[in-house]
C-alpha cells in the first residue's frame, strides 16, 4: 500500500511513518506541493494527514482532494473537537483520530478507514444506480401516460407500444420514452 503522509509537525510525521514501517510505502508531501498534486505524483492509495489543531485551510485541501480523487483519508489531530470532526468527515475524511491514541494502532486505523471508504463507495454507487433506475422508470411512466391520453390506450397497451418501438429501433425503452417526451414538449 502506498501512503502519502501530510503533516507539518516533523516529530509526529516521524512517529506515524515509523508506525507504518514494513506495512506500507510511505511518502511525505513536499513543503509547497498541493495535496492533489502529491497524490497524483505518488499514486497514493491512502492519505494520512496530521494536524496539530483544527485547520479550516487543511479541510479545504481535503475537499479539493475528494472532488478530484477518490481515496481514503485518515486524519490525526492533537485535540478533540466534535464540530471539526463533523466538518472533516463531510470533507471526505474516512477516519478521524485524536493523537492520544496509541501510534501502534495506526495500522489498524488505516485498515478500518480503507474498509469504511470502500463500503461507502459501494453504497454511493448503489445509490446512483437506484436513482438512475428511478429516473428512467419515471420517464417511461410519463411516456406511457402521454400515449394513454393521446391514443386512448390502456396502461399495458401503452407499454407494449413503447416496447415494440424500442425493439423495432433496437433501442432501450427509456430512449424511446425520452424521444416521445421530447417530441411532446417541442
Amino acid at each position: 500500500m502506498k501512503v502519502l503522509l501530510a503533516d507539518r509537525d516533523a516529530a509526529r510525521a516521524d512517529v506515524l511513518a515509523a508506525a507504518l514501517e514494513g506495512a506500507a510505502q510511505v511518502t511525505r508531501i513536499g513543503m509547497r506541493e498541493s495535496l492533489p498534486d502529491a497524490v497524483r505524483r505518488t499514486d497514493a492509495d491512502l492519505v494520512l494527514v496530521g494536524m496539530g489543531r483544527p485547520d479550516r485551510d487543511g479541510l479545504e485541501a481535503l475537499r479539493v482532494l475528494r472532488a478530484h480523487l477518490q481515496l481514503p483519508v485518515v486524519l490525526f489531530v492533537d485535540d478533540d473537537d466534535p464540530a471539526f470532526m463533523r466538518d472533516a468527515i463531510a470533507a471526505g475524511v474516512s477516519s478521524y483520530n485524536v493523537v492520544g491514541a496509541s501510534m501502534q494502532d495506526v495500522k489498524v486505523v488505516i485498515r478500518v478507514a480503507v474498509a469504511l471508504f470502500d463500503r461507502y463507495r459501494q453504497i454511493e454507487a448503489h445509490l446512483r444506480r437506484a436513482e438512475e433506475q428511478l429516473e428512467e422508470r419515471t420517464l417511461i411512466d410519463r411516456a406511457k401516460t402521454l400515449l394513454m391520453r393521446r391514443h386512448n390506450l390502456s396502461e399495458p397497451d401503452a407499454y407494449r407500444r413503447l416496447r415494440s418501438r424500442a425493439m423495432e429501433s433496437q433501442r432501450r425503452i427509456v430512449e424511446v420514452a425520452a424521444q416521445i417526451m421530447a417530441a411532446a414538449e417541442s
